[in-house]
């Protein structure tokens, strides 16, 4: 698949018993009416057929799904595939990147797919098509009413759904996912249909580059959080010929902007998304797939899975799309092949994620860093954008561990000043690899082009920029997402008062959970710069200071 040159790791392996289970007594019974029907009657959920997906929680007991991944969803919705499908395996023993790396050369462009572990879905029923009454207390969906009302507000979620929201909504069809009971229907997610990939989006050519990207993103005030849903189309092989993308295969990155109201949050988030296009353009089913820290509690309940992009943007606590505006860029492809291989990869990372193997950290590695790290090793050449400053990085360490009174604060800093910035800033990732897709659709290859490079220069057929307005709540308007410190400090309130961060109780990783076959997590940069700066400190400094001595008391015997 690629060159990337690693040591053989031992053959695949799952971490849970792959025993026979009865669906019957795993799936959780569903009762179906013309308008509310079950999660799995969805037809495709990403690029997988829904029906190789069986519904239970993380208390499944005889899943073939990893353990550690069941244990994050213990009380939630998923969906598990079915025994009939091959499932990601993981290489124990190994780093994850290394674990991509060698099976990435061993595979095939026309791979067959590989199953996830799990794919969160938040909730059992979902009604499609349906509309609110002016007051947001009912929905009609397919000539039925039904009272309405949405699921609680997570206690650390700072805003909430309310009449702005019921304003927004009640004027455009929705899918709503949630749970109905006596004629009542209690919605989790809530998802604008007209949200979708429109054939008849406007043609807005860019060029190839990171800056062009930038502007999309920046071009409405608030990175467009208050400003209409819109599609633009970037470039597409056959222009003035109707567009045909229904049921073609996607491959899409997503940015999420700052959030209003939480200092930590300026940054945004990232992920990378394949699917299919749905009828009329629907994109709700395509799957993202999600990385977040595991070891703390989300003030907003996220927990790190692949699920749909309408639950990821439209989840009432979880939902990226209620904190702050979104943007995409979609690659419609004629053949599946790459977006498979991708979506296979990040099968495989997410074992180790779930397991330990791969430890989430914010300055290293993150949701850009994890998703850049697998495109990487799949043979896709994302530029590095270097460190901020690396010399900042290295004088400033003594600084911050003296204004913080934390070496673990100082650490933190010198390990963000010296990570690429490709890997660091979320937008940085959006920006690349949107150029990117704009260049290898543009352009001729480069010499040396990967396999998945060629593959996709050969199957996309069109390029479309999508951007999602934040959806009103209680909650203040976010904007777009910095992609610099500099930009990072002038949106930081100088003042302590005034600086909004949301604290969230830590979550440990259970030790009975840990496989016996995990490395330890490699040391951090900053860890090996502090104890370059400790010797220098007891050592170097002393000795400097002793030859000054030496060389003035030389200069006085003169």
């Amino acid at each position: 698949m690629n060159d990337t040159g690693s040591r053989v790791p031992p053959a695949d392996a799952y971490a849970a018993g792959q025993g026979v289970r009865s669906i019957a007594q795993s799936a959780p019974i569903v009762t179906q009416t013309p308008s509310i029907r079950s999660a799995l009657d969805a037809g495709d959920i990403g690029l997988y057929p829904i029906g190789n997906f069986y519904q239970t929680s993380g208390r499944c007991n005889d899943c073939a799904t990893i353990r550690q991944a069941l244990w994050y969803f213990q009380d939630e919705p998923i969906l598990v595939p079915n025994r009939a499908v091959p499932l990601a395996g993981f290489a124990p023993g190994v780093r994850a990147k290394d674990d991509i790396a060698w099976w990435a050369a061993t595979q095939k462009e026309q791979a067959a797919m590989d199953y996830p572990p799990l794919i969160w879905i938040g909730a059992p029923e979902v009604a499609r098509s349906a509309w609110f009454d002016p007051d947001g207390k009912r929905i009609t969906v397919g000539g039925e009413r039904w009272e309405f009302d949405v699921v609680p507000k997570i206690a650390l979620n700072r805003s909430y759904y309310n009449a702005e929201s019921i304003a927004f909504l009640r004027t455009r069809p929705l899918t709503l996912r949630g749970t109905s009971a006596g004629g009542r229907f209690i919605a989790r997610t809530v998802w604008p249909e007209d949200f979708r990939l429109d054939a008849d989006a406007e043609t807005r050519v860019v060029n190839a580059s990171s800056d062009a990207i930038r502007e999309l993103v920046r071009g409405e005030p608030r990175g467009g959080a208050q400003s209409p849903f819109a599609a633009y189309v970037l470039w597409e092989r056959h222009p003035g010929i109707a567009r045909s993308w229904e049921g073609k295969p996607i491959l899409a990155t997503i940015l999420n902007g700052a959030q209003g109201d939480d200092d930590e949050a300026h940054g945004g988030h990232f992920a990378m998304l394949t699917g299919r296009v749905g009828t009329g353009g629907a994109i709700g089913n395509w799957l993202a797939n999600n990385f977040y820290t595991l070891d703390s509690y989300s003030e907003k309940g996220i927990i790190a899975a692949m699920l749909p992009l309408d639950n990821y943007l439209a989840d009432l606590n979880s939902g990226q799309g209620w904190y702050r505006p979104s943007y995409l860029i979609v690659a419609v492809l004629k053949d599946q092949r790459s977006a498979v291989l991708i979506q296979n990869a990040f099968c495989r990372v997410y074992n180790q994620f779930y397991r330990h193997q791969l430890v989430y950290r914010h300055p290293t590695m993150n949701c850009a860093s994890i998703s850049v790290d697998v495109l990487r090793a799949m043979g896709w050449q994302v530029p590095a954008r270097g460190a901020t400053s690396r010399a900042l990085a290295v004088l400033g360490m003594p600084y911050y561990a003296i204004r913080e009174k934390s070496v673990d604060k100082a650490i933190e800093g010198f390990d963000y000043f010296y990570e690429d910035r490709t890997r660091l800033f979320p937008a940085a990732a959006f920006e690349e690899i949107g150029a990117g897709l704009v260049r290898i659709a543009q352009q001729p290859l480069a010499d040396k082009p990967s396999a998945l490079e060629r593959m996709l220069a050969e199957d996309i057929e069109a390029l479309v920029f999508l951007r999602v307005p934040q959806i009103p709540s209680s909650r203040v308007w976010g904007d777009y997402p910095v992609v610099a410190f500099r930009e990072y400090a002038a949106r930081w309130p100088s003042d302590p008062a005034l600086q909004k961060i949301i604290p969230v109780p830590p979550r440990p990783f259970p030790e009975a959970m840990r496989d016996p076959d995990l490395l330890p997590a490699p040391r951090r940069r900053g860890e090996i710069a502090l104890g370059i700066w400790a010797a220098l400190s007891l050592i170097g400094l002393p000795w400097l200071l002793w030859r000054e001595w030496r060389r003035r008391r030389s200069r006085r015997a003169e």
